[in-house]
């Protein structure tokens, strides 16, 4: 084991002994590097990857801190698994998204407020005001959908799922932005099925709301797949 990989597991050992707490500052560097019995400058190695993961927030001038180790910032650097795991064949992303969705759907069906059911609802408005406009603002219609989704995901009340869903979910975006561009009805569709799945949830069915998320996603890869390769490419050109 490196010293790096000392400094990086004596932190979270610390962390996880409940020595350190979310928000806490660590002990100047000095102090710190004496107790894991490293040098400072394997000291600062090893903050910099925890920095990178998401562990602590390392502030020029003021010190280092223990983040808020929230799931979603601690499963952030997974992204890049993701688009390894992708390259050349989006399937498997997309297939894992729908998975983490659907339970996240059938879970949030019993949980979502009556606030965030009304939330999801202006959303799909404002929504269905812009599909019938033209010409269409296909971006903003890309951040209702993925506002839509996030607000299902997190009252699913599960933060680890909210994390892996925020990591798939994340890669299927420029996909998604080349599907509105260039797939006639594609917005439309997306809106009806967003309908669907809304009043799923608002009936309290947890199989039905399920099923709603399911047909909306399959739908979405089964297009999806269709895309040239340079599909994506295309995609930052239209948002650019």
């Amino acid at each position: 084991m490196s010293r790096t990989d000392e400094v990086v597991n004596g932190i979270k050992r610390m962390i996880l002994e409940g020595q350190f707490k979310p928000g806490d500052r660590l002990p100047i560097e000095k102090d710190l590097a004496e107790s894991l019995g490293v040098s400072r400058g394997s000291l600062r190695e090893g903050m910099s990857a925890l920095s990178i993961l998401g562990i602590v927030n390392i502030r020029q001038g003021d010190g280092t801190y223990v983040t808020n180790l929230d799931a979603p910032q601690l499963l952030a650097p997974m992204g890049f698994v993701v688009d390894f795991q992708g390259q050349g064949d989006p399937r498997h992303i997309h297939t894992v998204r729908r998975l983490l969705e659907c339970e996240a759907a059938q879970l949030a069906a019993t949980r979502m407020t009556d606030e965030a059911l009304a939330q999801a609802g202006a959303l799909l408005a404002e929504a269905a005001r812009m599909v019938g406009q033209s010409p269409q603002d296909h971006e903003r219609i890309l951040e209702i959908d993925i506002a839509f989704h996030r607000i299902i995901a997190v009252h699913a009340e599960n933060p680890v799922l909210v994390g892996l869903i925020e990591a798939f979910a994340g890669r299927t975006v420029r996909g998604r932005l080349w599907r509105s561009l260039h797939e006639e009805g594609a917005d439309r569709r997306t809106h009806d099925e967003h309908v669907a799945i809304l009043k799923a949830l608002a009936a309290r069915d947890p199989e039905r709301a399920r099923i709603r998320m399911a047909n909306h996603l399959i739908g979405v890869e089964e297009s999806l797949y269709g895309l040239p390769d340079d599909a994506e490419a295309n995609s930052d050109t239209a948002r650019s």
